[in-house]
């Protein structure tokens, strides 16, 4: 443990609301809500973590979470629209229509084994409801910037691990043993990589320095919780610089290991540079609160380790159709032990690979095609965000381009010329297996009907 490690709290210091920048009137009304319900019920109750730290440093929170000394339990009998969560961390949601404001119990900050705690053989705290005081609880939280409690009995701020100076400084420092509380839940490595990109916080250096060898802890984290804090990490208005604090960090492998691999034998930087590219403009579409989907961010973090296994298999030889979509699933495979990708993601991302090779061709059919493909627009916006990287791609773009802006009749004069029916000329033409024709040879000619093979009949000529 290092000289500036908090194992225990310090005396309380309470800022005064003269103090603090911190107004009602940038509180979730519905936390406010809680609060003065917890106090007319005969229980304290705070305001704590994030939301007090943004609000000191003049941002705007999403979320407001609320600390008491009341059980879930009796957090329940007070809101009829509470329900009860969690296993790991038993947790009330108290739900006001869309916005749920997140009641927890203080947390106690004993090491003594009990029924309601559980830790694993490798460190890692699978349970813990044993609830203590607000002086435990503080100690039990991550950094010392999310254990600040606001009071709406004066509407102060109490702090007992040095959290308000460190606010102040722009420091992210960790409470506690590093090592240990990293091996507790080693997600919270994560956690301070996004928070130190999301504040522009520095990184206590106590709390960065164990991180690089302890990063494959992460292997054991439930991938259905990294793939939650690689959404908060990349899809909140800082996924450019969370991408750079990841490698900074040495935290990059162990969340894409194929992609670290990948980028790592890039000689060009081509592919880092389309990856940051892509996170460059997340960040200004979330900045014009314009929509943004996991499926197209998934496809420009996971490209180059798409690249990389497609080179393999065409280096083997395999036929290129065949060795496109072998990548993909491979890609898909191998990411999804490490996160969770649900499939309403990770099959668009696929499409959106698969139909790259196709911006090359201007065939008349495949043109028109593609064009009505559903998976066109995203497809387009990832050959324009390759071409950035790619100068070679600078005719292709230009061509799709024009080809979304120009009336079919107008473009059909710049396609390639439709080839002659079968027997007549070339098959090129012919549409792909598989796929119906598009204004092509019968067009507008209603199908032919298969004339029914008539079975004889019992007793007639076929029974002699």
């Amino acid at each position: 443990m290092t000289d500036h490690a908090i194992s225990s709290p310090l005396p309380p210091q309470v800022v005064p609301r003269a103090e603090h920048g911190i107004s009602r009137k940038d509180i979730s009304p519905n936390a406010l809500r809680v609060l003065y319900r917890l106090r007319d019920g005969g229980f304290n109750g705070y305001l704590v973590g994030g939301a007090v730290r943004d609000l000191l440093i003049g941002g705007h929170p999403k979320d407001f979470d609320v600390a008491t000394d009341a059980t879930p339990e009796q957090v329940k009998s007070l809101f009829r629209n509470c329900r009860l969560i969690g296993r790991r961390f038993r947790l009330a949601h108290v739900v006001y229509g869309r916005e749920i404001i997140e009641v927890a119990t203080f947390r106690a900050n004993s090491a003594d084994d009990t029924d309601d705690r559980e830790t694993g053989d490798d460190g890692r705290l699978l349970r813990d409801n044993v609830y203590g005081s607000i002086e435990d609880d503080a100690v039990r939280r991550d950094f010392t910037a999310n254990a600040l409690y606001y009071t709406v009995d004066d509407f102060s701020v109490r702090d007992y691990v040095g959290g308000y100076d460190d606010v102040r400084n722009r420091v992210l420092r960790l409470i506690g043993d590093p090592i240990e509380r990293y091996r507790e839940d080693p997600v919270r490595m994560l956690r301070a990589a996004r928070l130190s990109a999301k504040l522009d916080f520095a990184i206590a250096p106590e709390a960065a320095e164990p991180i690089p060898e302890m990063a494959d802890l992460l292997s054991a984290a439930p991938p259905a919780r990294l793939f939650d804090e690689c959404l908060k990490m990349f899809l909140a208005g800082h996924a450019e610089k969370s991408f750079t604090k990841l490698e900074e960090l040495g935290l990059l492998p162990a969340l894409f290991p194929e992609t670290a691999k990948a980028l790592a034998t890039n000689r060009s930087g081509a592919l880092r540079a389309m990856v940051l590219q892509a996170l460059r403009n997340t960040d200004a579409r979330i900045a014009a609160d314009k929509p943004v989907t996991p499926a197209f961010l998934f496809a420009a973090l996971l490209w180059p380790a798409y690249c990389r296994e497609l080179a393999v298999l065409q280096k083997q030889g395999v036929d290129p159709t065949v060795a496109q979509q072998r990548a993909a699933d491979r890609v898909t495979l191998h990411q999804a032990q490490r996160i969770a990708l649900p499939r309403r993601f990770s099959l668009p991302m696929q499409e959106i690979w698969l139909l790259q090779p196709r911006f090359g061709q201007r065939i008349r059919k495949r043109v028109f095609r593609l064009l009505a493909h559903p998976r066109f627009r995203a497809a387009f916006d990832f050959l324009e965000l390759r071409a950035g990287a790619a100068p070679e791609l600078a005719e292709d773009l230009a061509f799709w381009r024009e080809a979304q802006a120009q009336a079919p009749e107008v473009l059909a004069e710049r396609l390639v010329p439709k080839s002659p029916r079968r027997g007549e000329g070339s098959a090129d033409d012919a549409g792909e297996p598989g796929e119906p024709g598009e204004e092509g040879d019968d067009a507008g000619r209603a199908p032919r009907r298969r004339r029914r093979r008539r079975r004889p009949r019992p007793g007639g000529d076929a029974a002699g």
